[in-house]
C-alpha cells in the first residue's frame, strides 16, 4: 500500500508522500537505517553503502558524509528508490508495496561486515523465490571466502527469518 498525500513543489501542488513512516519499515530496514526512527521525506536514499555515508553511533543512523543528511542505503529494503529526499528536498511520490530490485552494485560483496546482511537481502530478492536456495548456497560460499564462517550463518539466520516470511 501506498499513501499519497498533496505536497506543494514551487506553484504546483503534486500527489506526495509526507509524514508517513511505514510499520513495515521495523522488520524491513536495517537496525542502523534512519527509516527505523524517521518518516518518509526525512532522509535520502542511495543505491548502497560506500565511502559517502557513514554509520554515526550518535545519531543511530548512516549519514551522508558532505550534507550530513540521514542516508538510508539500501532502497531495496525501504521501498524508496534512490534520491535527495531530505538534503535536496525531493519529494517522496510513492513508497512502493514491492521495493526496487536490488541494482548490479548492491550485488556485489561487501568489503564491510556490517553490510553483510543488506547483502544477504539483495542476493535473495534478485533470485526471487524459486532460486532462493541455490542463491542462499552460492551466497554463503561466496561470504563465507571474506567473512568468519559463523559471522556468515548468524547473518544468513537473521535474514532468513524474515525473507522466507515475505516469500510466502
Amino acid at each position: 500500500m501506498a499513501w499519497y498525500l498533496p505536497v506543494r513543489m514551487g506553484s504546483a501542488t503534486v500527489l506526495g508522500v509526507t509524514d508517513v513512516r511505514p510499520a513495515q519499515w521495523e522488520t524491513d530496514t536495517c537496525s542502523v537505517c534512519p527509516a527505523q526512527l524517521l518518516q518518509a521525506g526525512e532522509f535520502d536514499v542511495i543505491d548502497r553503502p560506500g565511502p559517502d555515508s557513514r554509520y554515526e553511533p550518535a545519531r543511530g543512523y548512516r549519514v551522508n558524509v558532505h550534507s550530513g543528511a540521514p542516508t538510508c542505503v539500501h532502497p531495496y529494503r525501504v521501498g524508496l528508490p534512490p534520491a535527495a529526499y531530505a538534503s535536496a528536498g525531493v519529494p517522496v511520490l510513492e513508497i512502493l508495496d514491492e521495493p526496487p530490485a536490488p541494482t548490479p552494485a548492491a550485488l556485489a560483496l561487501p568489503v564491510d561486515l556490517t553490510d553483510l546482511e543488506g547483502w544477504l537481502i539483495a542476493v535473495l530478492r534478485d533470485a526471487g523465490p524459486d532460486r532462493m536456495y541455490g542463491a542462499l548456497a552460492a551466497a554463503e560460499t561466496e561470504a563465507v571466502a571474506r567473512f568468519p564462517e559463523k559471522t556468515v550463518v548468524a547473518a544468513m539466520r537473521r535474514v532468513l527469518s524474515v525473507e522466507l516470511a515475505r516469500s510466502d
